[in-house]
């Protein structure tokens, strides 16, 4: 297997996705917030002092998948038609978030569903670090590829 992203000298090099086919592609992520359980009620009540920390999380995630691009270098600016965020509480310690990521285009968005997990958790952990600094974010990993010529792709 050889690795796409670096050219015939081994320099780092942006894939040529010109020739590829334009399919429907769409990658899910996934990832959690691990915290203190009076974290987790805090947020559950409304009560941190910040805010709604898993609208503000949600909006941030789709903001950052929207410019991923802009955060790793290699990747395409997309034109994406479709993301979605979610947050739920889980008791007695933590946030699970899910980020969907869709659109017709030369090439995955995989980088594009893992950026918006990453981003939806350090907002949570941003807007609740007075309480909490303890938190650990953990098991950020792709769990659905499909579309393009590598087809579908599952995580166990």
């Amino acid at each position: 297997m050889s690795l796409t992203h670096f050219d015939a000298q081994g320099r780092a090099a942006m894939v040529d996705v010109s020739a590829k086919e334009e399919t429907a592609r769409v990658a899910t992520a996934r990832g959690r917030i691990v915290m203190a359980p009076a974290t987790l009620a805090l947020i559950e009540a409304g009560q941190v002092g910040k805010g709604d920390v898993l609208g503000v999380a949600r909006l941030a995630g789709i903001m950052a998948a929207k410019r991923t691009s802009d955060l790793i270098p290699l990747c395409h600016p997309l034109a994406l038609s479709k993301v979605t965020v979610d947050l739920t509480p889980a008791a007695p310690d933590s946030v699970e978030i899910e980020a969907t990521v869709k659109l017709v285009g030369r090439t995955g968005v995989e980088m594009e569903a893992l950026t918006a997990v990453t981003i939806a958790a350090l907002t949570v952990y941003d807007m609740c670090k007075a309480a909490d600094r303890s938190m650990r974010i953990e098991d950020i990993r792709l769990v659905l590829k499909e579309g393009g010529k590598s087809g579908r792709y599952e995580s166990a």
